[in-house]
């Protein structure tokens, strides 16, 4: 009698385990820590040092070490770039902030990717059955680098969107993590310069910075536009091709029989 009870104890914490590791579980951990993550955001509100600036104790490397990290940590809650880049050229001037900017959005896209493909991935792939979801996996998955690098580029797309969004694909983190830390720096920098003359805004760095982002905005959106078809199913062209030519391969065959 004593043997099935103890395989009835064994049962359910392996069970218990399997059910908190399921894909919906950790799919909705991810929810409620995102949801968690944005609150905080919102009650202690870290645009505050965009006017009144870092704490008096805080000066020198210590503070860039700390703006570094909390820039990453906001960037993975949903807090807009463009804030925390004026902040940081106000904060550090130019040349500090934009490598404090820089590797800080490292760090929130690495820390966002990760959290999306250990709790989401599983959950979230069975889903990509629209046309241009299914376009938009394959080209992430298939030219990761590439794909990420035209994405950072274009300064419309939303930051922490692309980092789940890539973290659904297949696309390897080398891929990932490369692409951004190239393809944000010309942004990053325009805000930075912005934020660090935002005291002359008639200036003409703050003109030429304000213009540059004004530019690439526009550029960024135009570019989009064109390639607007990848998204609505243009990739899918490669598998009929192939297609078409097995079963011109296979009739060029039966010919050369007869």
């Amino acid at each position: 009698m004593s043997v099935p009870s103890t395989r009835q104890s064994d049962g359910l914490p392996t069970r218990l385990t399997q059910t908190l590791l399921s894909p919906r579980c950790r799919l909705a951990a991810l929810l409620v820590l995102l949801c968690a993550a944005g609150i905080s955001m919102l009650v202690y509100e870290p645009q505050q040092y965009v006017t009144e600036g870092m704490p008096a104790h805080l000066s020198g490397g210590l503070a860039g070490v700390l703006f570094t990290v909390a820039y990453g940590l906001c960037t993975a809650a949903f807090v807009p770039r463009p804030v925390l880049n004026v902040a940081a050229g106000a904060l550090f001037g130019t040349q500090a902030g934009t490598v404090a900017a820089v590797v800080g959005t490292v760090i929130g896209s690495g820390l966002a990717f990760g959290l999306g493909r250990v709790l989401g991935q599983d959950a979230l792939r069975p889903l990509l059955r629209a046309r241009w979801l299914t376009a938009a996996d394959r080209q992430l998955s298939r030219h990761g680098f590439r794909s990420m690098l035209f994405i950072r580029l274009l300064p419309g797309v939303p930051f922490a969107a692309s980092n789940y969004g890539a973290a659904v694909s297949r696309m390897g983190w080398t891929a990932f993590l490369t692409a951004t830390a190239v393809g944000v720096v010309p942004n990053t920098a325009a805000y930075v310069v912005a934020g660090s003359h935002a005291t002359a805004p008639t200036s003409p760095v703050f003109l030429a910075a304000f213009g540059f982002i004004a530019l690439s905005g526009l550029g960024g959106a135009v570019l989009a536009w064109r390639k607007r078809a990848l998204l609505r199913g243009g990739a899918p062209a490669e598998p009929r091709t192939a297609v078409r030519e097995t079963r011109d391969t296979a009739r060029a065959e039966r010919v050369s029989r007869l």
